[in-house]
C-alpha cells in the first residue's frame, strides 16, 4: 500500500477555494474533480474532491476490462480515480459496439494520484504520496494566491456549429421502431439516446465546465482530464456507492422542466410525482437495479429506501429511487460494479435485450456518455456518478459531443420524448452556442 502524508487546513471561504483549486489544477496532465455543489445528500462523504498527477495508471479496451481493473485496484490498494465507458457492456455480455465514434476515448481509464484534496465543510484534508509531500505547504499557498476572474472576463471562443446525428424526423421514426419492440414483448423499456456534436473546435474545457456547472449546480458534477480526453459533466445522478459493506444505487427516471413562477413550478412538480407513465419508468428501473444488486448482496438485504421520490434541481424536477444492499466482505469491490454495469437507468428492461436494441437503433457509440466517473478508496469503498448532461471533448481530434436520451415505454409519445430530450440538451447547447 502506498503511504501518504496527510495535512488538514481550515478554509474560510469554501466556494472561493473550490474555484481556486480547480484553476490551480487545470495545468495538470491528469485530473478528476468531483463537486456536490453543496446539494443536500445524506450519503455524501465529501463536498468536493480533486485528484491530480498520475503516479500509476491503467487504460484498456473492453477485453477483460473489469478483471484488469480489479487487479489494478487490489494491487494499488490506494485511491484511484477514473471512468468506466458504457461499452464495457461488451466485457460483461456477448455484445458489440458498431456505431459512429468521433471521440475515441479508451473504454476504461484510471489513475493513482500523487496529490489528493478532500473538502468537507470548512476543512480540507490533503493527502500526498511521500515522493511529493514536501510540496504540500507550497501548493496550498499557491492555490490561495490565485485570483479568480470576474464572470464575463474570460477569453471568448469561436461560436460552435452544433450538428445533430439524427434529424427530428429520424428520431421519431426510431422511437416508433422502439415502441414496436415493446408491443412485441421484446422489452418493457429502453433508454434511447441521440448525439449532438461539433467538429474542428478548440475549447477551453475548464471554462466550458464552469459555465455548464453554473447553469445546473448538480450534486454529481465532475471534470475529467486524461491526456487529450476531457469530460465536463453536470450529472444529477449517482450510479453506485459503496461504504464498508453497504451499497446504494439511485436511478433517475422521470423529468420535467422547472418554471420561474413558483405556483406553476409547484404544479409541475406535483404532476410529475403523480404521472403514471413517469412513475412506471422509474419503478421498472428500480426493479432492475434490485435484481442487479442481488447478484452480490447478502440474502434478503436488498431494500428500496425511496421509490419515485421527487427531487428538484436548478433546471428540472426528477423522480429518484434509492435502492440499498449489504454485500459480503469476500466480494471484491470491482465485482459489484461489474454485475450492475451499465446502470439500469441508461439501458432498460430486460437489460440485455434492451442493450441489443439500443445498439441497433442508435447512431452513435455511447463511449463515456452513460458510463461513470468516480473513485475507489484504499479501503475498497467507491462512489460513481452517471455520465449524463455532459460535454465530452477530444482535444487532439478537436471533436466535442453531448448526448441526451430518455426512457421509452409502452406509454411513450414520440413527440413528447423528443421535447424531453431538448429540455435535457438545453444547458449543453447554451454553453457551446455562447462560445462567441
Amino acid at each position: 500500500m502506498s503511504v501518504r502524508t496527510k495535512a488538514i487546513f481550515d478554509i474560510s471561504d469554501p466556494l472561493l477555494f473550490k474555484q481556486q483549486l480547480l484553476s490551480w489544477a487545470s495545468c495538470c496532465e491528469e485530473l478528476v474533480w468531483l463537486d456536490s455543489n453543496a446539494y443536500p445528500d445524506t450519503y455524501r462523504q465529501y463536498d468536493a474532491v480533486l485528484a491530480v498527477e498520475a503516479f500509476t495508471a491503467i487504460k484498456t479496451d473492453t477485453q477483460n476490462a473489469f478483471e484488469k481493473l480489479k487487479e489494478y485496484q487490489q494491487t494499488t490498494a490506494d485511491w484511484i480515480f477514473g471512468y468506466l465507458s458504457y461499452d464495457l457492456k461488451n466485457d460483461t455480455e456477448y455484445l458489440k459496439s458498431k456505431n459512429s465514434d468521433g471521440l475515441h476515448f479508451p473504454e476504461l481509464y484510471f489513475f493513482q494520484p500523487q496529490k489528493l484534496f478532500l473538502l468537507k465543510g470548512n476543512k480540507l484534508e490533503v493527502q500526498y504520496l511521500r515522493m511529493v509531500d514536501d510540496e504540500i505547504e507550497l501548493d496550498f499557498t499557491e492555490i490561495n494566491e490565485i485570483v479568480i476572474a470576474e464572470k464575463g472576463t474570460e477569453n471568448q471562443q469561436k461560436s460552435a456549429n452544433i450538428q445533430s446525428r439524427l434529424s427530428k424526423e429520424a428520431y421519431l421514426e426510431k422511437v416508433e421502431a422502439m415502441l414496436k419492440h415493446i408491443r412485441r414483448g421484446d422489452i418493457y423499456e429502453a433508454n434511447f439516446c441521440q448525439e449532438f456534436y461539433v467538429e474542428n473546435i478548440d475549447l477551453n474545457p475548464i471554462q466550458v465546465f464552469n459555465q455548464l456547472n453554473a447553469i445546473s449546480n448538480p450534486p454529481f458534477a465532475s471534470f475529467l482530464k486524461l491526456e487529450d480526453y476531457y469530460a465536463m459533466c453536470t450529472s444529477p445522478e449517482r450510479y453506485l456507492q459503496k461504504i464498508g459493506n453497504h451499497v446504494i444505487s439511485q436511478p433517475i427516471k422521470g423529468t420535467a422542466a422547472r418554471d420561474s413562477d413558483p405556483r406553476i413550478d409547484a404544479s409541475i412538480a406535483q404532476k410529475l410525482s403523480e404521472d403514471d407513465k413517469e412513475r412506471s419508468e422509474n419503478i421498472m428501473i428500480a426493479d432492475l437495479v434490485r435484481n442487479d444488486l442481488s447478484k452480490t448482496a447478502s440474502r434478503g438485504s436488498v431494500k428500496v429506501e425511496e421509490l419515485c421520490k421527487l427531487y428538484s434541481f436548478k433546471q428540472v424536477h426528477q423522480l429518484i429511487s434509492t435502492i440499498s444492499a449489504e454485500i459480503s466482505e469476500e466480494i471484491p469491490a470491482v465485482e459489484v460494479l461489474k454485475t450492475t454495469f451499465p446502470m439500469g437507468s441508461m439501458t432498460g428492461a430486460p437489460k440485455i435485450s434492451a442493450m441489443k436494441i439500443i445498439e441497433d437503433l442508435e447512431e452513435t457509440k455511447r463511449g463515456l456518455y452513460s458510463g461513470a466517473i468516480g473513485y475507489f478508496t484504499p479501503e475498497s469503498d467507491f462512489d460513481f456518478n452517471v455520465v449524463i448532461r455532459s460535454i465530452l471533448y477530444n482535444a487532439e481530434r478537436k471533436y466535442a459531443s453531448f448526448s441526451v436520451g430518455g426512457a421509452i415505454t409502452a406509454q411513450s409519445n414520440p413527440e413528447k420524448e423528443y421535447n424531453e430530450c431538448m429540455v435535457k440538451a438545453k444547458a449543453m447547447r447554451q454553453v457551446l452556442e455562447s462560445q462567441s
